[in-house]
């Protein structure tokens, strides 16, 4: 048997910053299949819902307790509503999560029964979710590519702006973060931040966005119309209910919500560890192993380890969540240097990151000049 060079998960946490090997992978992605168990690859239906279940009937009896705030002596009241807030977002990002495996078809067997679910939770969160899906879909096949790519696609120095140099302190930071954590997933939807550069308006909501082809045009109408439709609902909710309290059972979980996804995404493809790509070195596999497992502590469990099996999910992203993590110990023996796991405090490494990556480019007095790492020299 091939000597692997495993690197063990203790050997990582000591060296977070070491970068990727960024040459062609010594194992294939058929190999790496051929690791993992079978039973990791289905995908069962009951377990599937058993997650939407647990998630959804946690979500509720969280609002149930809602209906009993008043009862609380003050400043017991006041105090409850914030720890709601983080509780209730904390779990509607697993709901999130599981929405974002439909469009994976990884929630069951069956493609229509994965859009419904996916259609139905994640419209609830304001996303549109065949818009997202599909251009998720192309994230998922041009990973690490500087041309390609998505979303979180780095600049080069050049192209860096100059406003953005002024908040290359820990002041303008922390105003860059507090933005970036709260607007950003709006942003991106709307008016393409972050995502990959067009050569015309692009946005998650215009069915004839550069974005989409054709034949995809229609299904944006349809993800158009589902967040017409919730809008108008909490309006309706609004009316009834008044504005304080949609603002308080719904608005800020949703917010919080948008920040952990924000943040998920953006340490999973943003490290100093991390290579990008040009078109005359990008490779799939090479872009896909270009990404970084996290640590979130309980959270790993409640956002169903998007956060600490994400390189598994890059290579296999039909595989169910609950098999994951054993799809990643059984793979980490061959990827060994291959494999980048960094348990730093999440919000911790969200600041490191922002101070550290601002823009790419390639090392000086290399052949590999397609070969992108993150500075932060101006």
């Amino acid at each position: 048997m091939a000597d692997w060079g495993c690197v063990t998960k203790f050997e990582v946490q000591q060296n977070p910053l070491l970068r990727v090997p960024n040459t062609k992978p010594p194992f294939t992605i058929g190999q790496l299949k051929k690791a993992i168990p079978p039973h990791c690859f289905e995908r069962s239906l009951l377990s599937s819902f058993y997650y939407v279940v647990s998630d959804l009937s946690l979500a509720f009896i969280l609002y149930t307790a809602t209906t009993f705030f008043h009862l609380l002596p003050h400043p017991l009241s006041l105090i409850a509503w914030p720890i709601y807030w983080v509780l209730q977002g904390c779990v509607l990002t697993g709901v999130w999560v599981i929405a974002h495996e439909c469009g994976h078809h990884a929630f069951s067997k069956n493609q229509w029964v994965d859009d419904l679910v996916g259609f139905t939770l994640h419209s609830a969160l304001l996303v549109p979710y065949f818009s997202w899906k599909i251009s998720h879909r192309r994230h998922h096949s041009n990973t690490g590519s500087l041309d390609r790519d998505e979303v979180f696609v780095p600049k080069s120095k050049s192209n860096v702006a100059w406003y953005h140099k002024c908040f290359n302190n820990p002041t303008g930071r922390a105003v860059s973060l507090l933005i970036t954590l709260t607007l950003g997933w709006p942003l991106y939807l709307a008016f393409n931040v972050s995502g990959r550069p067009y050569d015309r308006f692009a946005s998650h909501y215009h069915p004839y966005a550069p974005i989409y082809s054709d034949r995809e045009r229609l299904l944006i109408y349809v993800s158009d119309v589902s967040l017409f439709c919730v809008a108008f609902f909490l309006y309706r909710v609004a009316t009834v209910r008044g504005l304080v309290w949609l603002v308080c059972v719904y608005g800020v979980p949703w917010l919080i919500v948008n920040g952990f996804l924000v943040s998920i995404t953006y340490l999973q493809h943003t490290h100093s560890a991390l290579p990008h790509y040009d078109s005359s070195e990008w490779e799939w596999l090479k872009g896909a192993l270009a990404t970084m497992d996290r640590d979130y502590g309980i959270l790993n469990k409640v956002f169903h380890h998007i956060t600490d099996t994400h390189v598994t999910h890059h290579l296999f992203s039909t595989m169910p969540h609950y098999r994951a993590m054993e799809a990643t110990n059984a793979i980490k023996p061959i990827l060994g240097e291959y494999y980048q796991f960094d348990d730093t405090p999440f919000y911790k490494a969200l600041w490191r990151e922002a101070k550290e990556c601002l823009y790419v480019e390639p090392d000086e007095g290399t052949s590999q000049k397609g070969v992108y790492w993150y500075r932060n020299k101006f």
